[in-house]
């Protein structure tokens, strides 16, 4: 009986998903990559043997950018891929998934509204533009433009 409550516990944790996806191969769902989204957070898969599973909380997406093959154009999918904020994912790619453009206009609106609902504005993610840029092309001296607090303030 406890343990039937424990896991009623835990699954209405569980946010309700939103949309979600695999990896496509000629098309065909073929793949162990499965992407996730629910209101708050995009979960990547990936793996038989040995699964791996990263989350990127949407509000922290800064940009998105969604790209077609002539290959990809003939078995109808495409590749989105999300710059973000976040540590461990400053890009990430939902490959050769069904329906990119849609996709792409979907995450744009979840983000803006995750951001709406936490009260960020632009001025929030100013310090994290910078996360992961080259900057040997750049003349200025000393060490890379990084905000470490994330007050948008250079450190």
């Amino acid at each position: 009986m406890a343990k039937q409550k424990k896991n009623q516990a835990l699954n209405a944790v569980q946010d309700p998903v939103l949309w979600h996806d695999r990896k496509r191969i000629l098309g065909m769902p073929l793949s162990f990559t499965v992407y996730e989204i629910t209101d708050d957070r995009l979960t990547l898969r990936k793996g038989f043997f040995r699964t791996e599973t990263d989350e990127i909380l949407l509000y922290r997406i800064l940009d998105l950018k969604m790209v077609r093959t002539l290959g990809q154009k003939i078995f109808g999918v495409g590749t989105v891929t999300l710059y973000s904020a976040d540590q461990s994912h400053h890009t990430l790619e939902l490959k050769n998934i069904k329906h990119p453009e849609k996709v792409r206009r979907f995450i744009s609106s979840i983000v803006e509204r995750e951001r709406a609902k936490r009260g960020l504005v632009g001025r929030e993610m100013y310090g994290t533009a910078a996360v992961g840029m080259n900057h040997e092309g750049c003349d200025h001296e000393g060490p890379a433009f990084v905000d470490v607090d994330g007050d948008g303030i250079p450190d």
